[in-house]
């Protein structure tokens, strides 16, 4: 059986693009929610500059699927310009 993955990404959005980055995600999360594999996907914001973003995966297969998709993608695409500095993942 896989052993279930928990991460959480963080996100820092350049001065005034705090709601654009909130929409990307929003977005992101409607799509990936469906993805397999997928228990949790979740969005926190912590404060007016930062946001946090509650993953769980079934497996690492999952994950390895999720982060080559096209939800990642469109979403980096989507973030490229809004943030201050690069998301921080980190496993939990």
């Amino acid at each position: 059986m896989s052993e279930i993955v928990d991460l959480q990404a963080t996100f820092i959005p350049n001065e005034g693009e705090f709601f654009r980055v909130k929409l990307a995600l929003e977005i992101a999360i409607e799509e990936v929610t469906r993805e397999p594999g997928c228990l949790r996907y979740e969005l926190t914001e912590v404060s007016e500059d930062k946001l946090v973003l509650t993953e769980q995966w079934a497996s690492e297969a999952d994950l390895g699927k999720h982060s080559k998709g096209i939800a990642v993608q469109d979403l980096n695409e989507s973030l490229s310009a809004l943030l201050a500095e690069p998301v921080k993942l980190e496993r939990l």
